[in-house]
């Protein structure tokens, strides 16, 4: 070995003084340094000596097998390819419904379901703070006469489902449970994901409710009651994407969404729950970004530091605890409204790195979503392009293609670096809860995305129609509009539940979640009891509002 460093040692410098310096003498390279979004130097070229201390079976090892550098299946795609989601809802549930169905006659293979702002920051669409946001960035749903419609003519018993939703994650749970009861479809026979991802909320996005332990008191009760009674659903999205759209750097995404993962786990275990019975559960969502082998690296080098931190830290013993499972989403902050079409292309570069990263779940953005909510003919060719990639590409044919890469091996070693002292930081704060409520993610991510705008206002990072390359390019013809009347047609829905309901049911339920809260019992089966009684999401959120209160966010300036 020492003897093939030698000679690779020579070739190296006979190639710098023979080729390089006379290049580099005539011209100077495009840039004075190269470096990924994490601020890692990327170098001319790279060769063995860049893995000089790596250990193939500990670091990189094989398909399926720990430390799941290269995936989590032993076959990845070659047995079965990636879950094919379109994100979508707007407007009503009707109109979400008709998106939805028309999506499976298409093609897609699972289900992926936007909820309006009122519903995820737990409000009816009749309360004054929803006026003009019912319907606009998702679907709104007040009761179990929503959800039903939202749900038509879908086989809760063969379809997978994804729910966006946080705050108000355990409502939405339980109507979910509450539509598959009345149909029939046994819980056990349910599959799908809440994304239930509270934490990340108060560091990128905002849409929380209640302060931070009081959501993790919710989260840790969904935890062991879905871990019972809802074997095939997996109880939390840990989110590095919004992280990401909030414009942190790739290591940001993956340190931060891990620590998140790691208070998870911490608070499950105080709660009295076994690891190895809820720890195959969790699973993970990270955004995909621009720089093609900076994200491939990082959804690499996530796998492998889960399963060491889950192994080692926690002492997990079954290897499914160990796994980290994760959808991917192309990024939706990179996409542009100048030359929409120039998203179709970005789009495919993304949905491939996320591809080539091994990605269980993977949405591709539509073209023209940097101006409103997609268009039907948009939305189908963003799945066209995962069905291409799928298809045609032949990428999936084998596993971990980039693997043994010089460059990807090396680059996914200095992420994982990078993110482990992002952790070690957290956890001198006390873990991610205290760093949260100390504003420290959110001074890294706001840090982080005033020096990437500034590289955009200062030409030290091209967007292609923004900052060059401007000319040409035609506004789309058609763009989705929401109509108006639909909010005041789901206002009279909300006002016609309460008015047929059962009042008095309905008032004992709602008694009943704010009594658990304050008494420590599980939340999810009195939630679960007025979704059965017609009570609104307004309603069965108020009433924890009344124990847990609401979450004043920390200046972080």
């Amino acid at each position: 070995m020492a003897e093939d460093d030698r000679k690779i040692g020579d070739a190296r410098k006979t190639w710098e003084e023979r080729k390089l310096n006379p290049s580099l003498k005539r011209g100077a390279e495009r840039k004075a340094k190269f470096v990924t979004s994490s601020g890692i130097e990327i170098k001319r070229a790279y060769d063995p000596e860049d893995l000089n201390d790596f250990d193939f079976v500990n670091e990189l090892g094989f398909p399926g097998e720990y430390p799941f550098t290269r995936g989590v299946q032993p076959t990845m795609y070659r047995g079965r390819l990636w879950t094919m989601r379109q994100y979508a809802g707007f407007g009503s549930a009707e109109e979400s419904n008709r998106r939805y169905r028309y999506l499976f006659e298409q093609g897609q293979t699972g289900l992926s379901v936007a909820f309006d702002l009122p519903t995820q920051m737990g409000r009816d669409s009749d309360h004054p703070l929803a006026e003009g946001e019912v319907g606009r960035v998702g679907v709104p749903i007040c009761s179990i006469a929503d959800m039903e419609t939202m749900l038509a003519e879908l086989p809760l018993d063969k379809i997978s489902t994804s729910m966006t939703i946080n705050a108000t994650a355990s409502i939405l749970l339980a109507l979910y449970l509450v539509v598959a009861e009345r149909r029939g479809v046994g819980w056990d026979k349910v599959n799908g994901t809440i994304q239930n991802d509270v934490l990340k909320e108060y560091v990128a996005r905002g849409t929380y409710i209640y302060p931070p332990r009081g959501s993790m008191r919710i989260i840790t009760d969904i935890f062991s009651f879905a871990t019972k009674e809802v074997p095939n659903w997996n109880t939390i999205s840990i989110s590095g994407y919004h992280i990401r759209e909030a414009g942190s750097t790739a290591a940001q995404e993956l340190a931060f969404t891990i620590a998140d993962g790691i208070a998870y786990v911490d608070a499950a275990l105080k709660a009295g729950l076994q690891l190895d019975a809820f720890a195959s559960r969790l699973s993970f969502f990270f955004n995909v970004h621009n720089n093609f082998f900076e994200e491939v690296a990082k959804f690499r080098a996530a796998r492998r530091l889960w399963a060491k931190i889950m192994k080692e830290r926690f002492g997990a013993k079954d290897e499914r605890s160990m796994m980290m499972r994760f959808h991917a989403q192309t990024a939706g902050s990179t996409l542009t409204a100048q030359q929409v079409d120039n998203n179709v292309v970005r789009v495919t570069m993304q949905a491939l790195a996320a591809v080539l990263g091994g990605a269980q779940s993977l949405h591709t953005n539509s073209k023209d979503e940097a101006l409103a909510l997609p268009t039907e003919s948009s939305v189908l060719l963003a799945l066209r392009t995962q069905q291409l990639i799928a298809h045609e590409s032949e990428v999936a044919d084998t596993i971990d293609p980039l693997g043994g890469s010089y460059y990807v091996e090396r680059l996914t070693t200095e992420l994982e670096e990078k993110a482990v002292e992002y952790l070690s930081k957290i956890d001198d704060f006390g873990g991610a809860v205290a760093a949260i409520e100390r504003g420290y993610m959110q001074r890294e991510i706001q840090n982080a995305a005033f020096i990437y705008q500034r590289e955009i206002e200062t030409m030290q990072r091209i967007i292609v129609g923004v900052n060059q390359f401007t000319g040409g390019g035609e506004p789309p013809g058609e763009i989705l509009r929401v109509k108006p009347e639909l909010e005041e047609k789901q206002k009279a829905g909300v006002a016609r539940v309460r008015a047929e309901r059962n009042a008095q049911t309905a008032t004992k339920a709602l008694a009943r979640v704010e009594a658990a809260a304050g008494g420590g019992q599980n939340l999810m089966p009195p939630i679960i009891d007025a979704v059965r009684g017609w009570c609104t999401l307004g309603e069965i959120s108020d009433a924890m509002r009344k124990v847990f209160g609401e979450y004043i966010p920390v200046n972080t300036v």
